[in-house]
């Protein structure tokens, strides 16, 4: 036993020695080891193997805030004051509640990034602090999540191109707008992170501009006479404001995006956290303000049963109904530029698992800094997801795929700050700073806490359909588990 943990040690010198001196080098040296290389019990506290940063051209501070942004404001705001309507200004607090909770999650996310500043965010620090198989629910989770996400925008995104190109309900006519909402994004993707970067600050500059106008505008039309009860559901107001979360918790995912692509940020150790700070706070203003605006500026009985409440409240605002044309456009910009940095994060967390040998090889290959094979692979997933959905017309299954990845996407939070408090319990001192130690530790458990809410906010059907795609991917963590056992001495799995 001693002898193992001399060759562990030794092992591991190596690996740091390699990682520091060459970066070409990186790979070979993160090789991972093998189930008998590895203490059983303790998780090795270095480093554990990954990808090497990407090679293209990196975000600065801007663009990962954009990115954090546009990934946490997809299309759902434009809904998101009808849906919360009908349980009162309640949910306002629900909305400050969350706030704290994503922020909370936002600075964990910048701590871990911190110290392991690569791409894979959530996987990366899940593995490291738990080992293989708990990286691999990571990243297997947050796949599952990105590309059920993206078909779900896509469909949406097909309503609010029928208020400007009315499509008439022609079924080819919406799949074939709906693919092409998936693939242009996709394609900016596959030019490389330089075009991604571009698509993500003009989409969310532009997408802001209608926005900020109803969100700041509409207080100067605010009429106290159209907000509606505090407690609009007659259930107290802790059962209002819980009800209300469980619709908003989806809003808030995507905090992790910047962490996320940590390969493809400048200065990492830095921008990481600040960047997820910025950008959640960002979208929790608009989110606070537009919500608002709105419950100021239309009548509440007419907002409970409204289909577009922001169309609603411009033409409160200004007369006429051009604001709905407005908003439509306001909306398929927003869910353009969502779906392009989801379809990018879409690609990561399995990079980040292929270098380290639990999902297949080709999903570790790059171009253009960019996860090629990722990126299509998860596109045409959701395409055939898209399609299926239009083809069955089964609308409640894709709406109970949709809640799911509410649940899929907690794993990763509930793992990382899991890894967070594992590393502050353990002493870790070359990962925790031991002068901010009680601070860290709240935080910490207050971002647990936040992730259980969501999970719990999921609901009991989503929660049973999450376990079982999540389970589903023990299949590939055997097969490649394996694969990489069989691999003699000095072999690497393909």
């Amino acid at each position: 036993m001693n002898g193992r943990s001399t060759e562990h040690e030794q092992d591991h010198e190596r690996r740091t020695t390699l990682m520091q001196t060459s970066p070409a080098a990186t790979r070979q040296a993160t090789r991972p080891s093998g189930p008998a290389d590895r203490d059983p019990v303790t998780p090795d506290p270095a480093p554990a193997p990954g990808p090497a940063p990407a090679k293209g051209r990196r975000f600065g501070l801007a663009t990962a805030t954009a990115l954090v942004m546009g990934n946490i404001i997809g299309g759902g705001i434009f809904m998101i004051p009808a849906a919360v309507a009908p349980f009162g200004t309640v949910s306002l607090l629900a909305f400050v509640v969350l706030t704290v909770g994503a922020i909370a999650l936002a600075l964990v996310f910048g701590q871990l990034a911190r110290r392991s500043p690569r791409t894979g965010g959530p996987y990366v620090y899940a593995r490291e602090a738990f080992g293989d198989f708990a990286g691999f629910l990571s990243a297997w989770s947050y796949w599952i999540t990105t590309w059920v996400s993206n078909a779900a925008l896509a469909v949406a995104a097909v309503g609010y191109l029928d208020v400007l190109v009315p499509i008439g309900h022609n079924r080819v006519l919406e799949i074939t707008a709906a693919l092409a909402f998936q693939w242009l994004p996709a394609l900016a993707n596959l030019a490389g992170t330089r075009f991604v970067g571009a698509v993500q600050l003009v989409s969310t500059v532009l997408k802001f501009i209608p926005l900020l106008l109803v969100s700041v505008g509409g207080l100067f039309f605010f009429d106290p006479k159209n907000i509606g009860p505090f407690d609009g559901n007659g259930q107290g107001w802790m059962g209002g404001m819980t009800a209300a979360a469980a619709i908003l918790l989806f809003s808030y995912l995507g905090v992790e995006s910047a962490a996320m692509s940590a390969g493809q940020v400048r200065d990492p150790e830095r921008n990481v956290g600040r960047a997820s700070v910025l950008g959640t706070s960002g979208a929790a203003v608009v989110y606070l303000l537009g919500t608002l605006a709105v419950f100021g500026t239309v009548a509440h009985q007419r907002l409970v049963t409204s289909s577009a409440p922001f169309s609603d409240a411009m033409n409160a605002m200004f007369g006429g109904t051009w604001g709905g044309t407005v908003i439509a456009v306001a909306a398929l910009i927003s869910m353009t530029g969502a779906l392009n940095g989801w379809t990018l994060l879409a690609a990561q967390a399995p990079y980040a698992a292929a270098g380290d040998g639990l999902f297949p090889a080709a999903f570790g290959k790059e171009k253009r800094g960019v996860p090629t094979f990722g990126v299509v692979v998860s596109v045409a997933l959701a395409s055939v997801l898209t399609v299926a959905n239009f083809a069955s017309g089964a609308k409640g299954a894709f709406d109970m795929l949709v809640l799911v990845t509410t649940f899929t996407a907690v794993v990763p939070y509930l793992l990382s700050t899991a890894a967070q408090l594992y590393w502050l319990v353990r002493g870790a001192t070359d990962r925790v700073d031991g002068g901010h130690l009680v601070r860290d530790a709240v935080l910490g458990l207050g971002a647990f806490a936040f992730s259980l809410w969501l999970l719990a906010g999921a609901g009991y059907a989503a929660v049973y359909q999450g376990v079982l795609f999540l389970f589903a991917g023990i299949l590939v963590y055997v097969w490649q588990a394996g694969r990489r056992r069989a691999q003699p001495e000095g072999g690497t799995a393909h």
